[in-house]
């Protein structure tokens, strides 16, 4: 192979009887105020407000520095309520007059989390009040019910209360009634069906199976706080703040500032108290080392997750692992016979996978550069070898992926145990699992992106593009993928609804492999390498081009780049040059540190050395 980089492929009503899990509510959790849905009785010559009382004090203006006042203050005192500062919410509500919520809000709240769900729907969307033959009713006007957003389909809010209904009544094993809600409560209210035909088919479920299936943790895990949050959507805020909405907006303070902040690559969060900006001299922009021992093209490489080795492989047939201190060679691993297009890291960082055009992917122990295990049923005859491979988030199965033979995308245990096959008939380019471990994201030489249900191997979809891709990588919030296009493209994309969501353009691409990724401290950046011997990174949220950096020698590519996860301030870079080259900031002591690890553990030089040789 001439040194021209790697070339990609190129061919109800409400129920009866006591709720589910609960009693009737007779004792509530304290509120600000007294109210009745965001109000109460108040003067005629006062406003009506959700969330206002007639003023304890002097008369306050009703803005503050142009935001509406009662807002403001209902903000802080749920703020307040957070933190933990209970009794100065409390303070702060007498004194200003405003409530966070009304005790109409507080008893739906109540009723959800408490299981009561007749409750729940008669405090949501009212009901009539009883005939009480005149006196005072007892029922707290609730049968008004609560204000919603403009355009809610209040069906969608019934099924969703009564599903959790039925799932709690299946998980008590009472069939009986879970049945009767399926039919008289949840059919008639004329959802998707295969949303009714899922819920059927459950019945027969255990509590274990249930809870898989339907994605579900339980009446006493997260799911009545989850179904809470979803409804409180299609409740107006003016009667029902969302939760932790002075920290939402707050966050959204910072992520504004930061997407205007080009080389915002803190480690830490920006402050409040000043306006955030970055400056360029902070940011890896010079080469600081470059590391030589490569014999060939680099193709591969990756850091491990605590960022304390580094991993390399090519065109050459041995991989090398440095420490990232000192950058002198842990370990030379040899066995492979070809080219090693791929390597991947386990999570605990304690053994490496490595792919071959030998048509074998062989897995090490780190820690002592030993071979544990070889898998070679990806052997068949004719060109090409494996060209993908990822650990599942446990570290106790890894897929792997091939352009040719029966065994192109396969499941297998540590011990090499094949535990799926997939039996795809596409070429498998590369592959990424989310880190929740719920999907995988496959490309193929034939420009389909394929996602797959990971927990049950199933098929979601797959779309065709109209151009190859050459590499998949899934954000730490397992929302996003990042797709390589051999058309000097990039794209992140919603593994959602594979809608695009930026596009980041400058970098030459056209005939060989090139491995982008995340980078930055919170995978702010997105960086890649080219056919033109640069490295290119843009500002993900905003996709301006912030840097292209020359550093390896030309003409040729540079084939794959990688981030240091734990020093936001380091990535690497290999080329057809047979470089790896580390960057980092100007100002940064890295030669000073470097050179002190080494004179300090003189035992490093020679323990690297001795597995240099072996």
């Amino acid at each position: 192979m001439t040194a021209q980089g790697m070339r990609f492929h190129q061919d109800a009503s409400t129920s009866n009887g006591t709720p589910n899990g609960s009693t009737h509510l007779e004792h509530h959790t304290q509120t600000y105020s007294n109210g009745t849905n965001g109000h109460t009785d108040t003067p005629e010559k006062l406003p009506q407000k959700n969330g206002i009382h007639p003023p304890t004090a002097r008369a306050t203006p009703q803005s503050f520095y142009g935001h509406d006042r009662e807002e403001v203050t209902r903000l802080i005192i749920q703020a307040l309520d957070d933190l933990g500062y209970q009794e100065a919410a409390n303070t702060l509500s007498r004194e200003s007059g405003y409530e966070v919520e009304s005790p109409g809000v507080a008893l739906f709240r109540h009723a959800v989390l408490q299981g009561d769900w007749s409750e729940a729907e008669a405090l949501l969307f009212g009901s009539e009040p009883p005939d009480e033959g005149g006196g005072v009713s007892i029922h707290n006007g609730h049968h008004q019910g609560l204000k919603f957003v403009e355009g809610v389909d209040q069906d969608q809010l019934r099924f969703l209360l009564r599903k959790q209904k039925y799932l709690e009544l299946l998980e008590s094993k009472d069939l009986g009634r879970a049945l009767m809600v399926l039919r008289q409560e949840l059919t008639p209210l004329q959802q998707e069906r295969n949303q009714l035909q899922q819920l059927s088919s459950m019945l027969v479920n255990t509590p274990d199976g249930l809870k898989k299936e339907a994605q579900w943790d339980g009446a006493t895990g997260q799911s009545r706080h989850i179904l809470l949050q979803e409804l409180s959507k299609s409740i107006s805020p003016s009667v029902m703040i969302p939760e932790h909405r002075l920290a939402d907006l707050l966050d959204q303070v910072k992520k504004n500032q930061i997407s205007h902040c080009l080389y915002h690559n803190p480690s830490r969060s920006p402050s409040l108290f000043a306006d955030h900006v970055c400056d360029r001299s902070q940011f890896p922009l010079r080469t600081v080392l470059e590391l030589g021992q490569n014999a060939g093209e680099v193709w591969a490489m990756e850091f491990s997750h605590d960022g304390k080795m580094l991993a390399t492989s090519g065109q050459a047939t041995d991989v090398l692992i440095y420490d990232t201190i000192t950058f002198q060679v842990l370990h030379r691993l040899t066995e492979h016979t070809d080219h090693v297009a791929y390597l991947a890291w386990s999570p605990d960082d304690r053994k490496l996978i490595t792919c071959s055009h030998d048509k074998t992917a062989r897995v090490w122990d780190a820690p002592s550069g030993q071979r544990i295990l070889k898998i070679d049923h990806h052997n068949h005859p004719g060109p090409g070898g494996l060209t993908a491979a990822v650990w599942s988030p446990d570290g106790q199965s890894f897929v792997t992926g091939s352009l040719h033979g029966n065994h192109r995308l396969c499941l297998w245990s540590i011990d090499g145990e094949q535990l799926h096959n997939w039996e795809v008939d596409y070429r498998v380019q590369d592959c990424a699992i989310s880190p929740n471990g719920k999907r995988m994201v496959v490309i193929s030489s034939e420009s389909q992106i394929i996602v797959y249900d990971y927990e049950t191997y199933a098929e979601e979809y797959s779309i065709l593009l109209k151009s190859q891709m050459t590499c998949v990588n899934i954000s730490q919030d397992s929302q996003h993928m990042l797709i390589n296009m051999a058309n000097s493209e990039i794209q992140l994309i919603k593994i959602d609804n594979a809608e695009i969501v930026k596009r980041y353009m400058g970098q030459q691409q056209g005939q060989f492999v090139i491995r982008s990724t995340f980078g930055g401290a919170d995978q702010n950046l997105i960086i890649s390498g080219s056919e033109d011997a640069r490295v290119y990174i843009w500002h993900k949220e905003n996709g301006t081009l912030i840097e292209t950096l020359e550093g390896h020698h030309s003409p040729g590519c540079v084939n794959v780049v990688a981030w240091n996860p734990t020093d936001p301030c380091m990535f690497a870079s290999g080329g057809d040059d047979h470089k790896v080259r580390i960057w980092s900031k100007e100002n940064n002591d890295f030669q000073t540190k470097r050179r002190n690890r080494i004179s300090t553990n003189p035992s490093i030089s020679s323990f690297r050395d001795n597995a240099g040789r072996g």
